[in-house]
């Protein structure tokens, strides 16, 4: 029979140690082009967070123990592998090289670049009809500053076992891709200060072969206003992409015979077809058939995935029925079959690697593989069913997008304190252009099933309603993202919602998300709105950060806080530190020691500040980990010390001596 109990009390079954020890997340999907055999990318915090090349049906693990399937490019990686024909070509980011291994016989991997830890590849294609010839992006450490690191694309010659420089001259380049019949090469790029979501331009070029050497003639720009990217050939005359030029990302295309690009839908539709562009591997669509006429395009709708049948050539669009909210890394499997792959997650089924069949109707089938580190396996009655909120936010009633979990255990009715509503924990999520979905995470149900609530703010600046949407967020990084979540838990809090306990929310927020926490604590509107507050590796000074991130967000911080490097005095006014005397609520600091992204400096700093004045602060530090925890031991003690933290400043077990 179900009990109660007071709320953030409750007993659960999902642990730190379930969802982090024995867990498994799986980072891309990749396909075989030749064999249509489906491979995975998996994260593994058990062992120290290496990442593994999987054979997703039978689990067959691709790499050695001593490998991690990982890439260094733009600090953030991904795209780190390909698969064709059977050979299997990888990043290790142990040493950075690239590898190549058989895939059926088991042979030793070998080394296809040449030995030098400060060079880094990714976003791998292999040409057709000649695999020997492997393009890349190519980053240039050897002087390693924002200023100095290089980004190229290259060719590596996988028997010569040698890299010939391709394309430069551009800052940043993303997802080459070689035409059916291997005579064109597309990519994207994009120069400071803009992000690839701001604007990026898409470019093609004929393709020359030789024995020993590929070059490129005839470079033309094909789309170059707005954001282009997510590029992909739908046959050897049709280029296919996602462009914003309407206020929304929508697909588009490029006749190679006639020289014309031009929006797919006969019409702009106010949906976001594209993604932020943070991992190359968030590949938003998929030609499904064998003339490339039929794509299978993702979009955002409420802040969960839809899924359209679209005719490439007419415009036509069909939405598809489908359970999942998240849909990541689109891939084809067999244009004969209309199969394609994704990494598909409900609101109540964790990530799986999913294969879709379109015919006269649309079917999904879970790939349940082999593989011997298992996810959680949890009663799905345990999971708390999120639902996407749009507030009204005064004084103007702009749109505010959350999404809110109720407190949520089988094993509780409810509360055994009359008229007492749950504390709720807020998140904020990172980027700041990054944006928070409905799938299944056991990291919130960790919270969910204690009896706390939990509330996504997707604020303004956030991905998935539109460029005006992120657009808010120009200039006011630091402050809008700040207001936008303390006008959504007060909203939260009040009638017509009452969720709530007004008096019992905290906020946490990573990276990005942690100067938005910090920011609210001690330079918002009301810096007393949260009870207590976690920062997990967040932003502390904006003017430190400018002189010591790195290259791909060296220059974001100029379109969201304003000034220039001779103009600091806006990103002083936004720097959390220079208030860090107001901060007079319980802080927990949550940090990397070999963070590249935001150095354990700014974290030390603020630390320090409010500990030398006698404030309530706590600090861990977490040795071989960067801009976030991929170790067990790391993700395990982060859970049970934020649970523990809250706690103790809610009043749940012993307090703070305040």
């Amino acid at each position: 029979m179900s009990e109660t109990a007071p709320y953030g009390t409750w007993e659960s079954p999902i642990t730190a140690e379930s969802i982090t020890g024995n867990s498994t997340t799986r980072d891309d999907v990749i396909v075989d082009a030749v064999t249509s055999i489906i491979y995975h990318l998996e994260s593994r915090p058990a062992e120290k967070g290496r990442c593994v090349l999987v054979e997703s049906e039978t689990g067959r693990e691709i790499v050695g123990k001593d490998v991690n399937v990982r890439t260094g490019v733009h600090e953030y990686g991904s795209a780190s592998a390909i698969v064709h024909d059977g050979i299997a070509y990888y990043s290790n980011i142990i040493d950075n090289r690239v590898y190549k291994v058989n895939v059926k016989d088991g042979s030793p991997a070998e080394p296809i670049t040449p030995e030098n830890k400060a060079f880094r590849y990714a976003c791998f294609n292999i040409h057709p009809y000649n695999p020997r010839f492997l393009v890349s992006i190519f980053e240039d450490h050897t002087v390693n500053t924002p200023s100095t690191v290089v980004n190229t694309l290259v060719i590596i010659h996988t028997q010569a076992k040698t890299v010939a420089p391709l394309v430069s001259g551009a800052d940043f380049y993303a997802l080459p891709k070689f035409s059916p019949d291997g005579s064109k090469l597309a990519w994207q790029h994009w120069d400071h200060p803009n992000m690839p979501w701001d604007n990026s331009q898409i470019l093609l070029a004929d393709v020359t072969l030789a024995d020993s050497s590929l070059t490129l003639s005839n470079v033309t720009t094909i789309a170059k206003e707005g954001s282009n990217g997510f590029l992909a050939w739908a046959n050897r005359n049709t280029l296919c992409w996602v462009c914003d030029v309407s206020g929304f990302g929508n697909p588009w295309k490029y006749d190679v015979s006639t020289k014309k690009a031009g929006p797919i839908f006969p019409s702009p539709v106010k949906e976001e077809f594209g993604a932020a562009m943070w991992l190359f591997c968030f590949f938003p669509f998929v030609i499904v058939d064998d003339v490339g006429k039929l794509g299978i395009f993702k979009a955002y709708r409420d802040g969960r995935a839809v899924l359209y049948r679209v005719d490439t050539e007419t415009g036509d669009r069909e939405h598809i029925e489908s359970p999942y909210v998240v849909v990541e890394c689109m891939r084809s499997v067999s244009k004969s079959k209309g199969q394609f792959a994704f990494l598909g997650t409900k609101v109540d089924h964790s990530e799986k690697v999913v294969v879709g069949t379109i015919r006269d109707t649309a079917s999904f089938t879970a790939v349940n593989s082999g593989t011997i580190s298992k996810g959680p396996n949890f009663d799905p009655s345990l999971v708390s069913i999120p639902r996407g909120i749009p507030l009204k936010a005064p004084p103007n009633d702009e749109l505010l997008h959350v999404i809110y979990y109720p407190p949520h255990n089988p094993a509780y009715a409810g509360t055994s304190i009359e008229g007492e509503k749950p504390p709720c924990v807020v998140n904020v999520h990172g980027g700041p252009t990054g944006m928070a979905q409905q799938g299944l995470s056991w990291k919130i149900q960790y919270w969910t099933t204690r009896g706390f609530a939990w509330l996504d703010v997707n604020y303004g600046g956030s991905f998935g309603y539109g460029k005006e949407y992120i657009n808010r967020l120009w200039h006011g990084w630091g402050a809008v993202d700040v207001e936008d979540c303390i006008t959504a838990s007060r909203l939260l809090a009040k009638p017509p919602h009452s969720l709530i306990d007004p008096s019992r929310i905290v906020i946490r927020g990573s990276s990005s998300g942690g100067l938005t926490v910090l920011n609210a604590l001690c330079n918002s509107s009301d810096t007393e709105v949260y009870a207590a507050a976690t920062s997990l590796y967040g932003v502390t000074d904006l003017v430190g950060l400018v002189k010591d991130t790195h290259k791909f967000e060296s220059q974001y911080m100029f379109a969201l806080v304003g000034g220039s490097p001779e103009d600091t005095k806006p990103f002083q006014k936004r720097s959390p530190i220079n208030y860090v005397d107001k901060i007079n609520r319980p802080l927990l600091i949550l940090q990397g020691d070999i963070d590249r992204v935001v150095p354990k400096e700014q974290a030390e700093v603020i630390y320090n500040s409010i500990k030398k004045r006698g404030g309530v602060v706590e600090y861990k530090l977490y040795p071989g980990e960067g801009h976030g925890f991929r170790m067990k031991e790391s993700q395990c003690d982060a859970f049970e010390r934020e649970l523990d933290f809250y706690q103790r400043a809610l009043g749940l077990r012993e307090s703070f001596q305040l």
